[in-house]
């Protein structure tokens, strides 16, 4: 809970930025919320390459709070905490795609890592292991899970970038963000209740600690240095699990995108 001073110091500088446009308000503000930048910088880190910085997803996170902060309207029905959340990752997801932040060696390994995959599942009958296509490209097993977990990553990005607009004659209302349950197709939402039964009855075939990361990560909504601190594992570790556990539920991520 927010102590009362802190409280009443954002208040103020709310009422000196909506009323004045003060900058030393605005500074203020976002210092305050710079938490927001920092939370979805160490989310999204985890699924990207590592050569790609985090000071460089935070500077794109950065924009987004600038961006939320000019463009807030208070006296719509939505905090201030929740649409600054929804800017800074657009932003993020923004940036991530005009960079073309998946080198195209990646791409070109995930080709051969799929294709590799269909063959070996054809000749073994079942759906192959990381170790399995691992060794028929005389690579590391784990060059394969974070080959796969990153592209599978980059074509979820590539649906929601519609989201990170920052042309203001095409920005996204808010409104249009939020699902409206009398807006859906019968159709795409028996086929969207589907693919989430499909893949919850996919995360129970995983093992203790990776139905943990998963549910830790995507529901708790924990970054996963802090999954780390709770299960007493080293980041890397905790990394390590999820790049595994993604790859095991590849096949139905992937539908994602069709």
């Amino acid at each position: 809970m927010m102590d009362t001073s802190v409280s009443q110091n954002v208040e103020h500088w709310w009422n000196q930025w909506i009323e004045n446009h003060d900058e030393e308000a605005a500074n203020k503000l976002i210092e305050h919320y710079m938490y927001i930048v920092d939370y979805h910088v160490e989310r999204m880190a985890s699924h990207i390459p590592p050569s790609f910085e985090k000071n460089d997803l935070r500077s794109l996170g950065m924009i987004g709070l600038f961006d939320a902060l000019n463009k807030f309207e208070p006296n719509r029905n939505l905090k201030f905490s929740t649409y600054a959340s929804i800017r800074i990752r657009g932003s993020i997801i923004d940036g991530l795609r005009k960079e073309d932040w998946l080198p195209r060696t990646l791409r070109e390994r995930t080709k051969q890592i799929e294709k590799t995959a269909t063959m070996l599942e054809q000749k073994l009958n079942k759906t192959p292991s990381a170790k399995e296509i691992a060794e028929a490209l005389q690579i590391d097993e784990q060059q394969v899970e974070e080959t796969l977990t990153h592209s599978l990553y980059a074509n979820i990005l590539s649906l929601e970038s519609t989201v990170a607009s920052n042309d203001a004659d095409n920005e996204v209302e808010i409104a249009h963000v939020i699902e409206d349950d009398n807006a859906v197709i019968p159709e795409e939402k028996i086929e969207f209740d589907e693919l989430k039964k499909e893949l919850a009855e996919n995360i129970k075939k995983l093992n203790e600690n990776e139905q943990l990361v998963i549910s830790l990560f995507y529901q708790e909504g924990l970054t996963l240095t802090e999954i780390g601190e709770v299960l007493n594992l080293t980041t890397s570790r905790i990394s390590q699990i999820h790049k595994r556990a993604i790859f095991k539920l590849r096949k139905t991520l992937m539908k994602v995108n069709h």
